[in-house]
């Protein structure tokens, strides 16, 4: 072994990540992996469903309130077992092999499908903006970005960290930018038109009609907190994971939470009501009543750098799922493989390729629509698995312990439930897909056992 190699690259050339994240990145890859462009676009929808400002402002309360209910069992479970591969890791420590095979593979699946979506996403912003009229012009642009965001993670965890926190902090700067001029140039039309329709839809649609529409509207709301969870993934490669996991998950949710109602304040001050509740694109109307036609493009910068973030995020989540099953045996044993700079380098490429493709077919919403089943589906496992490990392990050390429980992770689980039943109605061809492949994927989780036993035995052999 070469003497001049640091101590953290000798422990990668043995196959282990490098310890060198802490709370900073935590927060980064929090904020970094949540807030994008559903920010700028949801409000106008939430707005129309709703119409009532105060009702506005409590469903986005109550999202970010549900972020940080969940955050408070994942807290638990980083603290207790902090390794890599995120939900995969408290699955097969709840449930063994087949559990954590489950929620291995449909979280890395959704992490893929997301990243390629989002990819295509940032292709026909930045075509639109720079080259709309260049042929092909959104696949370049998407393969630009999903390229560039790769190479940089090869490079290593400490790059990767490096332009997480640098575009994590232009996006929380950008939209608090955007609040500022909201306030000090707005207000010309928002705010009188919303003192008179301050009733709210209760009493002039009735009550059933009201809630079905603050339910539809949470549904939206969630899904733009969704990615709060993402510093679980780096728990090995976090100096300090039982004291760190928690922070990270616990300031980055309510960083997202102040913004997100930050950036809805700075909507009902500057749109008229019944323009908000009418906007497919709520960022660039705001952006348009202050600065003209400018504004379009200002906000289009912003939903890019936005994009960023998570495309990188999801470069750094994904390859750790693919990392923690194939040290497990649960996928070929090259995706164990790391590099000097502390990525894992083939689960690296294997998900940039299979996004790559992705975004190139640009036809997998149904796909898509699968991932977000099965995540519904690993987000009611790894609730279980908290009960499951406080019966089995009492005496484990927990360094932080769930607030309330068992009630309010409780809570929590049957809220889940609620929501997969919810999306299993309002989605059914893709839900009867994701159930298809939970039926056949024991026989191939078995298929992959035997053949990792077989050439274990060979190896010994």
């Amino acid at each position: 072994m070469d003497a001049t190699l640091t101590a953290d690259e000798r422990r990668v050339e043995k196959g282990k990540l490098l310890k060198v994240l802490g709370v900073g990145f935590g927060v980064a890859i929090c904020i970094g992996g949540t807030i994008g462009v559903g920010i700028l676009r949801s409000p106008g929808p939430v707005a129309e469903l709703l119409s009532s400002p105060w009702m506005i402002m409590l469903v986005w309360t109550l999202g970010g309130v549900y972020a940080l209910l969940n955050a408070n069992y994942v807290a638990e479970l980083a603290s207790m077992v902090p390794r890599a591969g995120g939900m995969y890791a408290y699955a097969q420590r709840a449930y063994g092999g087949y559990g954590g095979f489950v929620v291995g593979w449909c979280d890395w699946l959704n992490n893929t499908l997301a990243v390629a979506f989002i990819s295509v996403v940032f292709g026909e912003y930045a075509s639109g903006l720079i080259a709309p009229n260049m042929y092909g012009g959104r696949i370049f642009f998407s393969l630009a970005v999903l390229l560039t965001m790769s190479v940089l993670n090869v490079i290593g965890v400490r790059t990767g960290s490096d332009t997480q926190k640098i575009f994590s902090a232009l996006k929380a700067l950008a939209l608090i930018a955007f609040v500022v001029m909201c306030f000090v140039i707005g207000g010309q039309g928002g705010v009188a038109e919303q003192g008179q329709n301050d009733t709210g839809s209760i009493v002039s649609t009735g009550l059933w009609p009201s809630v079905v529409a603050f339910i539809l509207a949470f549904q939206l709301v969630l899904s733009t907190y969704d990615g709060w969870y993402a510093p679980i993934y780096f728990s090995e490669e976090d100096t300090d994971p039982t004291r760190h996991l928690p922070r990270s998950l616990f300031g980055g949710t309510l960083l997202i939470i102040a913004i997100y109602l930050l950036v809805n304040l700075a909507f009902l001050y500057v749109l008229p009501l019944s323009q908000f509740g009418g906007s497919k694109f709520a960022g660039a109307d705001a952006l348009r009543v202050l600065l003209g036609e400018r504004g379009g493009q200002v906000v289009t910068i912003l939903a890019l750098v936005s994009l960023i973030g998570i495309i990188n995020a999801i470069l750094m989540m994904a390859p750790r799922i693919l990392f923690a099953l194939g040290r497990e045996g649960l996928f070929f044993h090259g995706a164990t493989k790391v590099n000097r700079g502390g990525t894992p380098i083939v689960a690296l490429i294997l998900t940039a390729a299979c996004a790559v493709i992705l975004t190139t077919i640009g036809t997998f919403e149904l796909l898509l629509a699968v991932g977000q089943f099965f995540i519904l589906v690993a987000m009611i496992l790894i609730n279980v698995s908290l009960y499951v490990l406080r019966r089995r392990e009492p005496d484990t050390p927990r360094p932080f312990r769930t607030i309330g429980y068992p009630y309010v992770p409780l809570l929590m689980l049957l809220f889940a439930v609620l929501l997969l039943i919810g999306y299993t109605v309002s989605n059914p061809f893709p839900s009867a897909c994701a159930i298809v492949v939970l039926i056949i994927s024991y026989p191939i989780f078995r298929m992959i056992r035997s053949g990792s036993v077989s050439g274990e035995l060979q190896a010994d052999g």
